[in-house]
């Protein structure tokens, strides 16, 4: 594929200008320019191709509210005929162009040929250039395990893709399978994952110096979830190939940090499972003996989010991290109270939480702070086990949820929970329908200016 952002100073002028820089613009062109833009009535909104005299391209000119918006090339780079575009900005509007350009090509070519050939954005920042190359690939590793359909995004293959992970940036990957899960006390994992022929697993990376900060992700996997015995109906099974979004989103989290060579100790847990059926699926009415050693009672099998994350988390936080977030696509509660592009996340740490709140708006990764409103947690509770995997309402199923995960967190280690979507319903520039990445910009962004050097 030819690239989409390059290093150089060559190509046609591209200008991004402020609606109420336009006038002050125009009047700096040529006549015969200035007659172009009268002819064709531009507004002085949107984009606009310039010819010269000879009737080739002389250059383009995008005029916007918003000209330092992180998507606000979002739309421009599929506008625009295959060339060389060179834009001459401040390294701010740069770095926001280039991310916009790149992700707004982007498609899910897997299965379905895509020869459109694309226009190349031209930026005379090497250093700028690479390092929005490694966001661009972070976000599109996020899309393209989520489009991928479950047949071909099943435990083995998150499996893969973290062993190729690891082996690319000098990390190690382990793996615990099948019923090895129960030898070495990972019972809700295997419990959730025992009814489908796609064994489940624990899959395990680590990178970094281990005298480093040590910052644990944990990435909810269901690679399909049916609902188990609990089945959803047919519109809700439709798009639970995503389910396995909460792992696709730190492995994409994982690739930027290792990929930006932070100073920190990586560890990432993705307990990864099909919520299958079959003669051994598990059952509502059962009891399962966590990691942790918390019996839980199952309300319903439809709510194994939880049920796969909560031994992982026990187990990240045998290790005391300095810093332990999970990814899950857990709730439609979530989507209810906040719609479905908005994340939002609990956490038990004040400062964790405005450091990643501020971070998501300085790059436009906007997250939501939710409340782990404690008196709602006797919601959770069962009357013949320590807890139930559902509340006994629907309201505020975020929170107890995240009450939920919260029992097997230990008090002293720093803990966020993102419950998100995964998954955009509808095209938005730079944000084409289908899989998506939300707020891992914003923890990267917190992460590296609490660690970076």
């Amino acid at each position: 594929m030819t690239p989409l952002l390059i290093t150089g100073s060559n190509g046609i002028p591209l200008s991004i200008i402020a609606t109420e820089d336009f006038s002050q613009w125009y009047e700096q062109l040529p006549a015969a320019q200035q007659n172009w833009l009268k002819t064709t009535q531009f507004s002085g909104k949107g984009l606009s191709l310039i010819p010269a005299a000879n009737g080739e391209l002389a250059q383009v000119v995008y005029v916007s509210d918003s000209p330092d918006a992180y998507w606000v090339c979002g739309d421009i780079v599929n506008q625009l005929p295959a060339n060389q575009y060179y834009l001459d900005a401040s390294e701010a509007q740069c770095k926001v162009a280039a991310f916009s350009w790149a992700l707004g090509a982007y498609k899910f070519d897997r299965y379905k040929k895509n020869d459109k050939q694309y226009p190349q954005l031209v930026i005379d920042n090497a250093a700028l250039v690479a390092s929005t190359l490694k966001l661009v690939r972070s976000v599109t590793i996020v899309r393209d395990l989520v489009n991928t359909p479950a047949a071909d995004m099943m435990p083995q293959d998150l499996g893969d893709t973290m062993e190729a992970l690891a082996e690319e940036f000098g990390g190690r990957v382990t793996q615990i399978i099948g019923d090895a899960l129960l030898e070495q006390n990972y019972p809700t994992i295997h419990m959730v994952g025992r009814a489908s022929d796609n064994q489940p697993r624990l899959i395990d990376l680590t990178w970094g110096d281990e005298n480093a900060p040590k910052v644990t992700l944990v990435g909810k996997g269901v690679c399909f979830d049916s609902g188990g015995l609990d089945l959803k109906p047919g519109a809700g099974m439709r798009l639970m190939k995503k389910d396995m979004g909460g792992a696709a989103h730190v492995i994409g989290l994982a690739h930027q940090i290792m990929a930006s060579n932070l100073p920190v100790r990586l560890r990432v847990l993705v307990p990864a499972v099909e919520n299958a059926v079959s003669a051994n699926a598990f059952r509502p009415g059962d009891v399962i003996t966590t990691r942790k050693g918390l019996t839980v009672e199952i309300d319903n099998t439809d709510a194994e989010g939880r049920l796969v994350l909560c031994d992982a988390l026990a187990d990240a936080c045998d290790e005391k991290p300095d810093l332990l977030i999970d990814f899950a696509t857990l709730t439609g509660a979530m989507r209810i109270a906040l719609g479905t592009e908005l994340p939002g996340f609990f956490s038990n740490d004040d400062e964790v939480a405005a450091g990643i709140t501020a971070a998501g708006l300085k790059v436009e990764d906007p997250v939501w702070r939710m409340p782990l409103h404690k008196a709602y947690f006797d919601l959770t509770g069962s009357d013949i086990a320590d807890l139930a995997n559902c509340g006994k309402t629907p309201f505020g199923g975020a929170i107890t949820a995240a009450l939920y995960l919260e029992a097997f967190v230990d008090d002293k280690v720093s803990w966020s929970h993102f419950d998100i979507m995964a998954w955009n319903n509808r095209t938005l520039p730079g944000r084409p329908i289908g899989g998506e990445a939300f707020g891992i910009r914003a923890v990267f962004e917190y992460l590296a200016q609490r660690f970076a050097k």
